[in-house]
């Protein structure tokens, strides 16, 4: 997987995650979230989502391998007095959780950013950490992309994002995107949200 660019944890930080609050709204929402379950956010950057989950007091989990940006989410977490969220530098493609560890699982504008190989094996990882009729909840781009604006602004982001980063931009984009991941790994869409240009799908986990 790609290495964040040197001014991701600030981005991340200080733009993004302020700007993407309905989004974290809308997930926990669509996978019908209850108190005491237990959700992992994969890929959590500085850690908004996870911090969501724990605010309506679910058992909130992290991950990402960029440790810089681990350490923003536990401080945020620190500094929020949520004793029900924990992060850890982990790589999505080998999950260090146990086969149905969880209730949950969401992953957040990542599944673009990686190649085909890789969206597969991140998609597999997350069935099989997540309990049978559990949830699975992806945020990434629509597609094809809506002609508004931030689309365009989108582009231009994942372009100066590295040479890397915007070659498995584009893949996801010819692949299909969201739907047709879902169809590839045998996952059918429960609910759907919207913040164009991404899109919020949540799928009951099918595994047998």
């Amino acid at each position: 997987m790609a290495i964040n660019p040197w001014w991701a944890p600030l981005v991340l930080n200080r733009m993004i995650d302020p700007l993407t609050r309905n989004v974290r709204i809308q997930a926990a929402e669509l996978a019908g979230m209850k108190m005491g379950e237990k959700a992992l956010d994969i890929c959590c950057g500085t850690g908004a989502l996870a911090l969501h989950y724990a605010r309506i007091g679910v058992i909130a989990t992290g991950v990402d391998q960029d440790p810089r940006v681990v350490q923003v989410a536990d401080r945020n977490r620190r500094k929020q007095g949520l004793s029900n969220a924990s992060f850890q530098t982990a790589n999505a493609l080998n999950l260090p959780f146990e086969d149905s560890h969880f209730d949950h699982a969401s992953i957040s504008m990542a599944v673009h950013e990686v190649g085909r190989a890789e969206r597969d094996i991140i998609i597999s990882e997350m069935k099989r950490v997540v309990r049978k009729g559990g949830s699975l909840v992806f945020i990434d781009y629509k597609v094809p992309l809506p002609p508004i604006p931030s689309s365009y602004t989108s582009r231009v982001v994942e372009l100066v994002s590295g040479r890397e980063h915007n070659r498995c931009f584009k893949d996801y984009i010819q692949q299909g995107g969201l739907d047709e991941l879902l169809k590839k790994h045998g996952l059918q869409e429960g609910a759907r949200g919207e913040l164009e240009p991404m899109a919020v799908v949540q799928a009951l986990n099918s595994k047998g």
